[in-house]
């Protein structure tokens, strides 16, 4: 462990921009059952568990307000998301919602925490969302594999 002052402990929330606020809500709240936030002057958030995302519309001048991201890009997210709901169960959601899936699946893959097993897609901007089960605690290199595995 680096020698630092302090350590973190959890991820509270995280940002995306977005083309369009009512559109990428609405996805996620269908697709992935997240419940809506509006908190401070109209902001607007997406809850999971005990997190949010933040979404916030996407601007040229965004990135010139104050504790802003740099190059904030709808588009650029690669996000994780963990579910105890059998990945088949998943996969047969997302083909009732009509959202296709990107490449393979499922696919094994090496998380934080364990292994998982994976499916990918996409959000209204392009983000890449993959939605996975932990498999076991054990981690290996060789994990990670780019063939569909059987459900």
């Amino acid at each position: 462990m680096p020698d630092t002052a302090f350590s973190i402990d959890h991820l509270d929330h995280l940002v995306i921009a977005v083309t369009d606020v009512e559109t990428s809500m609405a996805f996620y709240q269908r697709v992935l059952g997240m419940r809506r936030i509006e908190f401070g002057a109209g902001r607007l958030a997406l809850g999971f568990g005990d997190q949010k995302i933040n979404v916030k519309p996407w601007t040229p001048a965004l990135a010139d307000l104050p504790c802003e991201a740099a190059r904030p890009t709808p588009g650029s997210a690669d996000l994780c998301l963990i579910t105890t709901t059998p990945i088949a169960t998943v996969m047969q959601h997302l083909a009732r919602c009509g959202v296709p899936l990107d490449g393979p699946a499922p696919v094994q893959r090496t998380g934080a925490r364990a292994r998982l097993l994976s499916v990918y897609f996409r959000d209204p901007d392009g983000n890449l969302i993959e939605v996975s089960n932990e498999l076991g605690n054990a981690m290996r290199s060789d994990d990670d594999t780019q063939a569909a595995v059987p459900v």
